[in-house]
């Protein structure tokens, strides 16, 4: 799934994202200063179970870099610059997040989460699909061949995330029974998310000036979090299942209805107030 998404960005493309210093300063601020802040005040509002806490702060502190770049299209957003920017989003939610939950955890963080997992993350989802993707585009401009190639892969990353999505769903839901409780519990949390986080991501836009069309990536960023690469992580952690699953797909399924409601709302954000 990430290979055929990092498949889109041309590498020009990483080059042009860097050289967007607002749109990247306001992703940047908004997904690893202000989304964290929005986090730790909802944090507040949930039992002490460290397992549980755990879960929330593993998915609401990484930003998504799959599938918010086709609802960033689908709701008007230049999504164009934010898929070119999801290997540095990836990047930095990897290297921060063990500091964001040691932060947020204290020492309880160090007995729930081995650092093994992030970096065989990082390897396995950045460098490696990265690297892949790299390759095949550069055959893709010597060959027809491996054109021809390059223009069916890019057919698959909407099914592809489908895919990826109804597994993840299908592999977990059946354990919801017994963490039921603790799904229920988080439930009005991610709602409460769900409502702020575009608001903070479109107020720090505004802050930097961008246009709406970008100022809509960053809220759509900021509201779709990255549930399907923290999984793998959440589930090294010692007793994770079924709570920790549990808690990251129930965040995923509030997410995907609340990106209905984005496609319909956050394009008449702009309107009168930004200029494309």
């Amino acid at each position: 799934m990430l290979f055929v998404t990092f498949l889109q960005v041309p590498m020009a493309e990483l080059t042009r994202a860097f050289t967007r210093l607002r749109f990247l300063g306001a992703l940047l601020c908004t997904n690893f200063v202000a989304i964290p802040l929005v986090v730790a005040v909802l944090l507040q509002f949930l039992p002490d179970d460290p397992l549980v806490r755990l879960g929330v702060l593993l998915v609401l502190l990484t930003p998504c870099i799959d599938y918010v770049v086709t609802f960033a299209h689908l709701g008007r957003a230049d999504a164009k610059l934010l898929l070119a920017a999801t290997p540095a989003l990836l990047v930095l939610q990897m290297v921060l997040l063990p500091g964001y939950l040691h932060l947020l955890l204290g020492d309880t963080s160090a007995d729930l989460v081995r650092l093994g997992p992030f970096v065989e993350a990082f390897v396995w989802l950045i460098a490696v699909p990265l690297a892949l993707a790299a390759l095949v585009q550069a055959w893709a401009a010597r060959s027809i061949r491996g054109a021809r190639l390059s223009q069916q892969l890019g057919v698959l990353p909407v099914p592809a995330t489908a895919l990826v999505l109804f597994v993840v769903v299908a592999a977990v839901v059946p354990q919801l029974g017994a963490a039921g409780a603790a799904a229920i519990r988080v439930i009005p949390i991610y709602l409460a998310f769900a409502v702020a986080a575009p608001l903070v991501g479109w107020l720090v836009a505004r802050a930097f000036g961008l246009g709406a069309a970008a100022g809509r990536a960053v809220a759509f960023s900021a509201a779709t979090r990255n549930s399907l690469v923290v999984l793998p992580l959440a589930l090294a952690v010692p007793g994770a299942v079924p709570i920790l699953p549990a808690i990251i797909v129930t965040q995923t399924m509030v997410e995907l209805v609340s990106e209905l409601i984005y496609m319909r709302v956050l394009p008449a954000l702009g309107r009168g107030k930004l200029a494309d």
